[in-house]
């Protein structure tokens, strides 16, 4: 295996409050579903479906509205970076 290029100096990969938040966002479903301890029971039915089932099953919207946010929120910071360089180019 050859080593990764290097890193060009000014292309650091940058971390931001925003990057956080999306990556929390990402990482919530995660704890959301694999904490089964927390959801590994029958009691509340839903229109006769099982808590077990209906939980899992509001995760998949929960995740995927939380990865149109990471998703938003990285875009956004991506074009006011790259903004902010085409007006230091400038």
């Amino acid at each position: 295996m050859s080593a990764p290029p290097p890193t060009p100096v000014g292309k650091r990969p940058v971390v931001t409050p925003g990057r956080i938040v999306a990556g929390l966002c990402l990482f919530a479903p995660f704890v959301g579903i694999l904490w089964v301890d927390s959801y590994a029971r029958v009691e509340p039915k839903l229109i006769g479906i099982p808590f077990f089932y209906w939980y899992q099953m509001l995760w998949v919207l929960i995740s995927a509205l939380l990865t149109v946010i990471a998703y938003r929120i990285v875009r956004r910071e991506e074009a006011a970076r790259s903004a902010e360089k085409s007006g230091e180019a400038l």
